[in-house]
């Protein structure tokens, strides 16, 4: 089966080239308003910091999106490309809106995080709600599920569990947008073997888009994600995770369901791991702490540089585990 290998290109590369234009317009804005991370406790940085990085990548997918439409409508494309995929945009309009939404919700509601500091309860029920809509639009697991009541509950499950794993993996520069990048690249890449090209498509665009951040935050941050980036990123993978296809009629690999959670290990592995030890020392699992395996490695002696792409090239090598079964 021939690819729209042009499609995956050019929305890896806008979402990057957009997202890289974008951060310096969305940092100084965030100098204005005071949309800062300021140093103190458990910080490295010794000046404020924009948290401009979510709005950019938010940017980036949302610019992109609209230009790929725009393309496709013009016919700047060759005829099979526009007809596989608009077809897809048609039979999946409901959902991509769905989508956009939840995204541009984890995104604000990150940005408030950001700005106020919202109480740990107000943020759960946002992401909640968020989840919640996302699930009933239809955007559900429903694999081997057959009780709808189950689908939906185990996808707002999903979808808070692996949107606070990044969240938590937002501890060092370059963490937790470099592991989302991985990732999304992994989804990309699943969907294109099995011919899904929007999911395919929507998966490299949010891994250029990652990859157009990266510069201004590894190895020495310009801009921090904040939580509007790590919820947009978590938010955006948990739903790659769905829509990617891993178990197929040419794949029957039952084990292949359980890819996603290869491709997402290292932040999953995390998150179990410090809310287990917040626990068992008595201490709220929201409340960070240095306990996370980015600072753990570093207190077995790598500089933050190399525990960073010590945890992207691990991410890596699991996540291609993924693949034996496709």
């Amino acid at each position: 089966m021939r690819f729209p290998l042009n499609i995956y290109f050019l929305s890896g590369l806008g979402g990057g080239l957009i997202a890289a234009l974008a951060l310096p317009l969305w940092r100084d804005h965030c100098r204005r308003i005071g949309l800062v991370d300021d140093p103190g406790h458990r910080k490295i940085h010794a000046q404020p910091m924009p948290l401009a990085g979510g709005l950019a990548i938010w940017t980036a997918i949302a610019i992109s999106l609209l230009g790929m439409i725009a393309l496709l409508k013009l016919g700047w494309m060759d005829a099979e490309t526009i007809q596989k995929s608009l077809f897809g945009l048609f039979r999946r309009r409901g959902q991509l809106m769905a989508i956009f939404g939840g995204a541009t919700g984890m995104m604000i509601l990150g940005a408030l995080d950001d700005k106020h500091e919202l109480r740990p309860a107000i943020k759960f029920a946002g992401q909640l709600i968020i989840a919640s809509l996302v699930a009933a639009a239809g955007i559900r697991i429903t694999l081997f599920v057959p009780s709808v009541v189950f689908s939906y509950a185990i996808t707002v499950l999903w979808i808070l569990t692996v949107t606070n794993a990044f969240n938590f993996m937002d501890n060092m520069n370059g963490l937790c947008a470099g592991l989302g990048a991985i990732a999304a690249f992994w989804f990309g890449l699943a969907s294109a073997l099995h011919g899904h090209y929007l999911v395919a498509a929507i998966s490299f665009l949010t891994c250029g888009a990652l990859l157009g951040f990266l510069p201004f935050n590894f190895p020495r941050a310009t801009a921090f994600l904040g939580d509007s980036g790590s919820h947009l990123i978590g938010y955006l993978l948990a739903v790659l995770a769905i829509l990617a296809h891993f178990y197929t009629k040419k794949s029957p690999h039952h084990w292949a369901v359980l890819s996603p959670l290869l491709i997402l290990s290292i932040p999953l592995a995390d998150l179990a791991w410090v809310v287990a030890l917040r626990w068992r020392l008595g201490r709220p699992f929201y409340v960070g702490d240095n306990n996370h395996l980015s600072h753990r490695l570093v207190r077995c002696g790598l500089s933050q540089t190399q525990a960073v792409l010590l945890i992207w090239v691990f991410a890596a090598g699991v996540g291609a585990l993924a693949f034996l079964w496709i």
